[in-house]
């Protein structure tokens, strides 16, 4: 992995063809970004926890994964100063209320239901970016 340059995104999501669309709408943006996809809430735990500096600038996050569940990792990852300035924006299929109510609770800077089209996934990258790189 380069080092950071003050514009590292991590994409966890356990779906391939989603973090694709994810960076992929990122890339439209044309913001000079690095990216790095992470498969699961437990290999981004042990990635952050084993991080002396350098940390991500935005952490995306997807709640249903296999293993340890998106809002167990939000838990972990606002229980621990180190990371208390991350950006951490859920990015998941649920429409739960009790989904949302709970991750802002936990700590999210953003609560979003992947979208149904590219255009506003792109939408949602700009918005992103203009928030916490610009």
């Amino acid at each position: 992995m380069k080092p950071n340059t003050g514009n590292l995104v991590f994409i966890v999501d356990d779906d391939p063809d989603d973090r694709q669309i994810i960076l992929d709408a990122f890339l439209k943006t044309g913001a000079d970004l690095d990216y790095e996809f992470i498969n699961s809430a437990e290999e981004l735990l042990n990635r952050l926890f084993n991080m002396e500096t350098d940390y991500p600038n935005l952490l995306l996050l997807d709640l249903n994964m296999p293993g340890i569940l998106g809002l167990q990792a939000l838990r972990e990852i606002r229980g621990n100063k180190r990371f208390s300035q991350i950006p951490i924006v859920i990015i998941t299929t649920s429409t739960l209320i009790s989904d949302r109510k709970t991750a802002y609770e936990l700590g999210a800077s953003c609560f979003l239901t992947k979208p149904d089209s590219f255009s506003t996934m792109t939408e949602y990258a700009n918005a992103m970016i203009t928030l916490w790189f610009k």
